[in-house]
């Protein structure tokens, strides 16, 4: 049986949206490749190869574990925040390197 879904993406200014849906509203702050989004579900990093498919996602924050088959051995603060610490390492790093590629071609572009 099929279900009714309902979502929409408005831009505020670029690198800035607000995502609307029937759960919620969230926020999603960042570049094509690398966005974090703020939602009643908590925070959710994602990092990826723009056009390949290929991307890495994290959540922190609320989730039930309703369709999880298994059960996830719980971390440490400390362990947490050294996931997290990478993970933002992460992001920052293919930030620049977006941000280098643009301007690359942008160079390219001008001469």
């Amino acid at each position: 049986m099929g279900s009714f879904r309902f979502y929409r993406r408005v831009s505020i200014f670029p690198g800035f949206s607000v995502n609307l849906s029937k759960s919620g509203p969230s926020l999603t702050m960042g570049v094509r490749g690398a966005h974090m989004t703020f939602g009643a579900r908590g925070i959710t990093k994602t990092v990826g190869i723009p056009g390949t498919g290929l991307y890495y996602t994290s959540r922190t924050g609320h989730h039930t574990g309703f369709h999880s088959a298994h059960q996830e051995t719980p971390l440490s603060p400390e362990q947490q925040s050294s996931a997290d610490h990478k993970a933002e390492g992460a992001m920052g790093c293919l930030l620049l390197m977006v941000i280098a590629a643009f301007f690359f071609l942008l160079g390219a572009i001008i001469r």
